[in-house]
């Protein structure tokens, strides 16, 4: 299966960032013009110019960082944040969640409603009411606009200040740690104080906001400031590692104490974590680990503490560590018991046909993915799974319908732009395959790579109406992208 291959992207916005992240601000800085995103007394971007930036922001995180594309992983954390923002103070906005692959501590909203969070937190997370708490956060500092507030005071200070600034905003995207707060540090000058104010004040606001949410969504609001001083406590012994989060959401004594108050007003009760956060706690250190058997090494070290729950979900993490290592047997045993225990859980029922697909016995996976579908239709993450299947079997035909179906009712990902660019592959169709591939790339922020797939998909075009019409749409939008980036 051809792979799509990351290369780096440099958009505006990322430029910004990257150049906020440098050590030391550089002469030439000036020439770099800020996004035009509205005067500085309260003209923002319109809604349609905020969704544009926030897509093309998102692409670009995936030519800089690890995204996580699985779809188990994908749906949990979406549907974690959409129940935090319907009781947001906008909750008809667009929001975006995802997980970055990191092991850094760390958080971050972009424009857009682009909201991310590193694998390191959720790992670090001890209920879900924290992880929650943390997306809470997040999404005060959208729907109060504190970014565009950034992007405002920025736009009133030299551009190598603002550059700076609109760095701080986003930080976290870029990893940048303690050089991009020295770069901002440096660049703001006699600006330094009024920085900081801006910035404490925002996140006061975000923790306010935020335990409002929290309640509202049915969590734990004590789970913030317990949260916070966790990670507060952890740097007495991090030296120079302080986490992320940290960084750039400062947490002082005052702002713990300050939420721990507010939290004390809500009414106390017993908040369970649900299963699918366990879930996907134990497969992202699967995901995430050194190598299959440090996550076994763990899992085996966890198996017998906690109650009968969690020992089932240190089970499940630790026969995906086996079905990794080839230990086939152990974990079709092991999930076999997990299916009948919970019928109602579709990872434990996806994972005991990955471990087939693990073990190259493709037609015995697909025979499980198609009962599986009848007890969960219309689950995105065995549907893929189940054109993997099927391309191994040499069911193409029959992929290619699954995955256009897909398609119908969810947002298409690189992965599934993938998958239907090997089916179109093997079906003898190049001009559709390359078509599919290019599509891939331009989610995922190569939009140079996505215009040379799409030249490769006129040449095998030949006399396709249909198919040369959609290549020169998407062409001609994709290369006057290319050309405003150049002007910019």
């Amino acid at each position: 299966m051809k792979r799509f291959v990351t290369t780096a992207l440099a958009t505006p916005l990322l430029t910004a960032l990257a150049t906020a992240a440098a050590p030391a601000v550089r002469a030439e800085m000036p020439d770099i013009q800020l996004p035009d995103i509205g005067d500085p007394t309260g003209t923002l971007m319109t809604a349609q110019q905020e969704g544009e930036l926030g897509a093309a922001f998102y692409r670009s995180l995936h030519a800089r960082m690890q995204i996580n594309n699985d779809p188990e992983v994908w749906d949990y954390i979406q549907s974690l944040g959409s129940r935090l923002t319907a009781n947001s103070d906008t909750p008809t906005q667009n929001f975006t969640f995802f997980v970055v692959n990191e092991p850094v501590i760390n958080a971050f909203a972009g424009p857009g409603g682009y909201i991310g969070v590193n694998s390191g937190l959720i790992l670090l997370s001890e209920q879900e009411s924290e992880l929650a708490s943390v997306l809470a956060h997040e999404i005060s500092h959208v729907t109060q606009r504190h970014l565009f507030q950034t992007f405002q005071a920025a736009s009133r200070m030299s551009i190598p200040t603002a550059l700076a600034m609109l760095g701080a905003a986003l930080i976290g995207a870029q990893g940048g740690g303690n050089a991009a707060i020295a770069a901002m540090m440096a660049a703001q000058g006699m600006s330094q104080q009024y920085q900081i104010n801006f910035t404490r004040d925002n996140e006061v606001e975000a923790d306010r906001v935020g335990m409002q949410i929290l309640s509202k969504s049915e969590f734990d609001p004590r789970a913030m400031p317990e949260f916070f001083e966790r990670m507060q406590q952890s740097t007495r012994f991090a030296g120079n590692r302080i986490p992320e989060f940290l960084l750039t959401h400062p947490v002082t004594v005052a702002r713990i104490s300050d939420t721990r108050d507010r939290a004390e007003q809500f009414a106390y009760r017993q908040y369970p974590d649900s299963l699918p956060y366990q879930v996907i706690r134990a497969k992202l250190r699967v995901q995430t680990a050194p190598s299959p058997r440090n996550a076994l090494d763990y899992f085996t070290t966890m198996q017998t503490r906690g109650t009968g729950q969690q020992q089932d979900i240190m089970a499940y993490g630790l026969a995906l560590a086996q079905s990794r290592l080839g230990q086939t047997e152990r974990a079709r045993t092991t999930l076999q018991r997990l299916v009948r225990t919970y019928p109602h859980q579709s990872q434990f029922m996806n994972a005991l046909a990955e471990t087939e697909m693990d073990a190259k016995q493709f037609g015995k996976a697909a025979e499980l993915y198609e009962l599986a579908l009848q007890r969960f239709p219309d689950n995105q993450a065995m549907t893929l799974n189940y054109v993997r299947a099927l391309l191994n079997t040499g069911q193409t035909a029959k992929a290619r319908t699954v995955l256009h179906d897909l398609i119908k009712h969810h947002p298409p990902t690189p992965d599934i732009y993938e998958l239907m660019a090997e089916a179109y592959s093997k079906l003898g169709n190049e001009g559709e395959s390359h078509r599919y591939y290019a599509e891939g790339y331009y989610l995922l922020g190569q939009t140079k790579s996505a215009i040379l797939q799409m030249q490769l998909a006129k040449r095998a075009a030949g006399g396709n109406f249909y198919l040369n019409s959609v290549i020169d749409e998407r062409v001609t939008q994709w290369q006057a992208e290319e050309a405003a980036q150049k002007e910019r």
